[in-house]
């Protein structure tokens, strides 16, 4: 079936972490089991990585919806940039 992935924008500054809700990205595939649903990063942020919360500092390349649910992923913004726009695929 098709998969639909809701996602909102989320704002870091220098040194910010923020914690991925299902309020940020949510994804469904029309099954009953929306919990087996795994993210791929793609493209990791530039200025920071994407990390479960775990391990920190260790970037993740994949995580699930159930991380999600979770609330066990981050972004965590590295201090190297200050200003501009990025994103996660």
């Amino acid at each position: 079936g098709d998969i639909v992935l809701l996602a909102k924008p989320v704002t870091l500054t220098e040194g910010d972490r923020v914690t991925l809700t299902t309020d940020v990205p949510v994804a469904t595939d029309g099954t009953s089991k929306p919990e087996k649903l795994l993210y791929a990063v793609s493209l990791p942020p530039v200025h920071g990585q994407i990390e479960h919360i775990n391990y920190p500092g260790v970037p993740i390349s994949s995580y699930s919806q159930l991380d999600v649910v979770a609330q066990k992923v981050s972004d965590v913004h590295d201090n190297s940039h200050r200003a501009g726009k990025e994103s996660v695929r």
